[in-house]
């Protein structure tokens, strides 16, 4: 069983940018979804970017919207989360998960009845002021 694995997390000022970077290679010639999800302390997980690896269709949750950018770099079959105007309230422990998926959509990736099945270790971010 191919577990995904993120690198790229550390820390930074606010106002800074990081990039994290997933190796979700469950099958290279498969389909599939591919989500970025955080967790707070305390708290559960929440997906905040996703892409349908069949046509880099993208989503995002509102609260990293017009900051964060996920795309896919399909040689290396790896995800990218490129983190722009970091926050404070950004800091959390980031996971990729992916998802064996046909022709989805960003939009569908990020739809609540969507199951992940592999999850990567968790990579942290830190931001401070």
């Amino acid at each position: 069983q191919v577990q995904p694995v993120e690198s790229g997390g550390g820390s930074v000022q606010a106002g800074g940018s990081l990039r994290l970077s997933c190796a979700a290679s469950l099958d290279t010639r498969s389909t599939k979804c591919v989500a970025w999800f955080r967790q707070f302390p305390g708290k559960e997980r929440e997906g905040i970017a996703f892409i349908g690896t069949a046509r880099g269709s993208t989503s995002y949750a509102e609260s990293v919207k017009g900051r964060f950018t996920i795309s896919q770099d399909n040689a290396n079959d790896t995800v990218y989360l490129q983190m722009n105007s970091l926050k404070e309230e950004d800091t959390a422990m980031y996971f990729c998960a992916a998802e064996p998926c046909g022709y989805c959509t960003g939009d569908y990736c990020q739809n609540a009845g969507m199951r992940y099945n592999y999850w990567g270790q968790g990579t942290q971010v830190t931001v401070s002021s």
